[in-house]
């Protein structure tokens, strides 16, 4: 029986199929998702949390909270295996990166250690990248971090095999800084890297390697020159269907570019821009954009309450997943406010003295979270649409 991409009709908006929050943590109370993933057939979703840890819901029904799997530091990011399902035991688990401890694959399924890949610095210490990618034969994982990506083989825990991303420290030449994004395309020998800083202002951050040599290709840019200002943080994503085409979205850029890599890659063949209020409300928060199975609808959230922080289409389905969610501060909140309540985060002096002091805080105002709901959305063509 041949597979067809499920089909989605843009027609009209879609259709809210069901609202599920987050598990109630009673120490943790604005806790939110910061990104959230289906696994590879559909049946579960996984959601980092704010608090450090990772919700997993069932979808078999409807999205139920099923299991909660706490870290011991911050979760940095997260990764399923290719082909995960519920249905599928021994394929069932995710690798993640938790700060100040070796990368760890976990069991989706109760949450169990089943391996773990150290990457370590000079000092003796973890690091935990901010980038993963298994290739495309799911038998090496990806990790990007400062000026290196180590290479693991999942079949032999321990330390894998470190690539550079650039010659040296002070060398000009390759991409510097955190690899932030790996991404690898569905039918071709070779992966894009994103890093957070550009090697020369006049650069972008962008570079296309080649699996079986392990090796830089050819420089993707063209975004400094179209958004005017430097590109920090890309994510990176190859259209499924095309995988010719590469999409990279930047923190605080109301646009996601496309390369055509047949072609000139020092300019995007297409630019896709968000909302127009997009750019008023701009943030650092990282916005994850996805593209459905068919490489036909790209998704994207923003920062004015369309959709916060991350979508995702659902694999076989026509529904899309949204996690919204975001830290905020009050504008008259201070990091100087002299009005706090906390008898401790104040100086004390002696009733003589207390004319001439002015009470200073020492605590940084707590950010509080507006929304942090999971939406599961249909663009169904069967569905019954109302509208005017």
């Amino acid at each position: 029986m041949e597979w067809k991409p499920a089909q989605l009709d843009v027609s009209y908006p879609p259709d809210l199929v069901l609202t599920n929050n987050l598990d109630v943590d009673p120490d943790f109370a604005d806790n939110f998702a910061r990104c959230a993933r289906w696994c590879a057939d559909g049946s579960s979703f996984l959601v980092q949390c704010e608090n450090r840890a990772f919700q997993l819901f069932s979808t078999q029904f409807s999205a139920q909270h099923k299991r909660t799997f706490s870290q011991p530091s911050a979760v940095v990011n997260f990764a399923w295996y290719p082909g995960a399902s519920s249905n599928n035991a021994p394929a069932y688990c995710f690798v993640a990166s938790v700060r100040d401890c070796p990368l760890k694959l976990l069991d989706a399924s109760d949450g169990r250690l089943r391996a773990s890949y150290p990457i370590i610095d000079h000092r003796e210490r973890f690091i935990a990248p901010h980038s993963l990618a298994f290739n495309l034969t799911a038998d090496k994982l990806y990790c990007g971090f400062e000026d290196a990506i180590e290479i693991f083989d999942i079949q032999q825990p321990g330390e894998g095999d470190r690539l550079p991303t650039t010659p040296s420290k002070k060398s000009k030449d390759g991409l510097k800084g955190i690899i932030s994004s790996i991404a690898f395309s569905s039918s071709y020998d070779y992966y894009a890297i994103g890093s957070l800083t550009p090697s020369l202002q006049a650069m972008d951050n962008i570079a296309l390697y080649s699996e079986s040599n392990q090796a830089a290709i050819m420089p993707i840019g063209g975004a400094y020159s179209q958004s005017g200002s430097l590109s920090h943080s890309p994510q990176l994503k190859f259209n499924p269907t095309k995988p010719h085409i590469l999409y990279a979205a930047f923190r605080r850029h109301d646009a996601i570019y496309a390369w055509d890599l047949r072609s000139d890659t020092s300019v995007p063949v297409k630019v896709f821009r968000t909302s127009p209020d997009s750019c008023k409300t701009l943030t650092n928060q990282k916005i994850e954009f996805d593209i459905d199975c068919a490489g036909r609808w790209l998704s994207v959230g923003d920062q004015n309450g369309y959709v916060v922080g991350c979508v995702a289409f659902q694999p076989l389905h026509s529904n899309l997943l949204s996690a919204s969610g975001s830290r905020h501060f009050d504008e008259d909140m201070g990091e100087g406010d002299s009005n706090s309540s906390d008898g401790d985060s104040t100086d004390q002096e002696s009733d003589s003295e207390s004319q001439n002091v002015i009470a200073v805080s020492r605590h940084r105002p707590l950010p509080y979270v507006k929304d942090s709901s999971l939406k599961l959305w249909s663009f169904d063509p069967t569905r019954i649409v109302h509208h005017a």
